[in-house]
């Protein structure tokens, strides 16, 4: 059975972004993390760039991450509120 994912289009379209979206996290002092930094932090459950779902080991918390594949980096942790 296939699935029709209907963020795909908008997702796509988002990804030359994220390098500039990456450097404006990094001028406005957000929280940035490398692959390995990312994954001491958080556990990775899913993942649709340019997000990925993530589990927050120190709490559980569920919430989203963005980010840029070249250079990668993970940024804007949202929390999941319908969790």
């Amino acid at each position: 059975m296939e699935t029709t994912d209907e963020t795909e289009a908008a997702r796509r379209a988002m990804l030359p972004e994220m390098p500039f979206l990456l450097k404006m996290a990094i001028e406005n002092g957000q929280q940035v993390w490398d692959t390995q930094a990312m994954q001491v932090e958080f556990e990775v459950i899913g993942f649709q760039a340019p997000f990925v779902a993530v589990r927050r080991r120190s709490d559980g918390v569920v919430g989203s991450l963005e980010f840029a594949h070249t250079p990668r980096f993970y940024w804007g942790f949202q929390e999941d509120s319908d969790v």
